[in-house]
């Protein structure tokens, strides 16, 4: 009896294939990883990127959308600060981040 208690807890006799196995059983782990990094993580980082290259490509005069859904025609940028006409000689001043995008176009 002692025997069948010994088989359970170790290898089977002349399996010798323990270093096999215990890839194996990273497998799931490591692929559930790379799903992860092709599906969330990379197109994350790709919407971040562009994200800041459109911050970067800011200047006078374009027509952008705010993250807050306001539409506007900058009118002046210093430094992380953007100042937004909304309205004829109505202006606001906001976040170079709070910018979502720039409108092409007439929309």
């Amino acid at each position: 009896m002692e025997t069948g208690l010994a088989y359970a807890m170790g290898t089977a006799p002349g399996g010798g294939g323990g270093g096999a196995s215990s890839i194996m059983g990273f497998l799931p782990i490591i692929l559930i990883f790379v799903v992860f990094y092709f599906l969330l993580i990379r197109p994350q980082q790709k919407r971040a990127k562009d994200h800041r290259n459109l911050l970067n490509s800011l200047k006078e005069g374009d027509e952008v959308l705010t993250s807050g859904g306001i539409y506007g025609k900058i009118t002046g940028i210093r430094d992380d600060k953007i100042t937004v006409e909304i309205s004829d000689k109505v202006r606001v001043k906001v976040s170079r981040g709070a910018i979502a995008q720039v409108i092409r176009g007439n929309q």
